[in-house]
């Protein structure tokens, strides 16, 4: 009989899609998935670091999983297991812990995988998939670890992309989201030494797989402003079906003294111009962003100033998160700590904006064409469909049939509550 596979995944689109890639592997190597209560004979956790409770459900995860399939040996990997193996090499059951990325073929072989793979043609039961196109991250924000754990910069074959994407697509996957731990940096360091003609960009691997045949979507994941180019934005209007017009620019403060102390590269003014020009050049896009509240040091003045540039850039979604110290990053040894209570009520009233500006931005959405990937029924709304459409906007809608995993295109006609849209008319 075949032996039986559990994977479990912690964190990042990245982390989601290396999971999948190991999975698609160890498959093809004669081992099968674990139904729900069964027990597996094997056990691949892919940890995340990025935070302390990132760690701790991490370890909670393996212990778990080792009481619920006590015959099992578990392999372990990730952004945790390379900051500190040893720590997860005393968990119970831990047979393995893969320390580098690039050992994974080396794991798969130790298993009986002959060939292995170059990506995925799978991406669970979802009608999404996420496709990485790059590894590492040259950047050395203060207050992030990433950089410290994945600190080999790779872009992957342009080939092995385009044959993966015409993969799920054939396999019916309808987005794509394209996603890596730094995506605008794809190609970068293959470029070193070449004129500029022959430089291999994001945007040059956007317009290849928008060129693909079959009924699917591209998506950007995060991306960081100075790295929405125009030959990027240029690359999206030409293609407004094909790319979604929804951008994930990474802002984390508007005040420019909290950027240079996050040693961020940019001004809150670039910032703005870029989110104006992608505005300028694009039917009405989505702009989403994360943003740090209670950095250290950070002022009354500080904070005001993230809300006003969030204003002006008008996002539709912002990812908030209070300042949570990550030990070996510099941030972590900076003074003037911003007391709880005052982080929490700065959490509050951003809460309370991006709620405002999330509605506006639905808002403007009304009777406008959008296209919508249907996900499944409404569990609570029968004869209706839940679906996200080419705006990240949530949708529900009425539809004889069944649509599940279908782009369909619909025009909004109300605004639900906050976070959705109805056709209903």
């Amino acid at each position: 009989m075949a032996a039986t596979l559990k994977t479990l995944t912690l964190g990042c689109k990245v982390n989601q899609y290396e999971t999948e890639l190991v999975r698609e592997g160890f498959l093809r190597a004669n081992f099968r998935d674990a139904e729900e209560r069964e027990p597996a004979d094997l056990c691949v956790v892919n940890t995340c670091t990025v935070t302390a409770e990132g760690d701790s459900k991490s370890r909670q995860a393996i212990r778990r999983l080792a009481r619920d399939n006590p015959d099992a040996r578990i392999v372990v990997m990730g952004c945790y297991a390379t900051r500190a193996p040893d720590e997860l090499a005393k968990l119970p059951n831990v047979a393995e812990v893969i320390t580098d990325k690039r050992e994974i073929p080396d794991l798969l072989g130790r298993f009986g995988v002959i060939d292995i793979p170059t990506g995925i043609s799978r991406f669970g039961n979802r009608h999404r998939a996420f496709v990485k196109v790059q590894d590492g991250c040259l950047l050395r924000c203060s207050y992030c670890i990433i950089p410290y754990v994945r600190p080999h910069f790779s872009t992957r074959p342009l080939p092995h992309i385009l044959e993966e994407v015409q993969r799920l697509t054939d396999n019916g996957y309808r987005e794509i989201v394209l996603t890596g731990i730094h995506l605008g940096h794809y190609g970068v360091e293959n470029n070193r030494h070449k004129p500029k003609e022959q430089w291999l960009r994001l945007s040059h691997l956007v317009r290849a797989i928008a060129n693909l045949p079959g009924d699917f979507r591209i998506r950007l994941s995060s991306i960081e402003a100075t790295e929405v180019t125009r030959e990027l934005i240029d690359c999206m209007a030409e293609h407004p079906r094909r790319i979604a017009p929804h951008l994930h620019i990474c802002l984390q403060s508007g005040s420019d003294s909290v950027l240079r102390r996050m040693r961020r590269r940019w001004s809150s003014r670039m910032f703005i111009d870029r989110c104006r020009l992608v505005r300028e050049s694009l039917d009405n896009p989505a702009i989403t962003t994360d943003i740090i509240v209670g950095f250290p040091g950070e002022t009354e003045a500080d904070f005001e100033a993230t809300c006003r540039v969030s204003r002006d850039c008008g996002f539709s979604k912002i990812h908030i998160f209070p300042f949570s110290p990550r030990k070996g990053t510099p941030a972590a040894a900076m003074s003037d700590v911003v007391p709880p209570q005052v982080k929490a009520d700065r959490y509050d009233r951003l809460a309370a904006l991006e709620r405002e500006l999330r509605r506006d931005y639905f808002r403007s959405l009304i009777g406008r064409r959008l296209t919508v990937l249907v996900e499944g029924a409404s569990p609570t709304n029968s004869g209706r469909w839940l679906g996200t459409s080419c705006r990240y906007a949530p949708v529900e809608l009425a539809w004889s049939g069944t649509v599940t995993g279908q782009l369909i295109d619909v025009q909004p006609a109300r605004l639900l509550d906050i976070s959705v849209l109805s056709t209903e008319y």
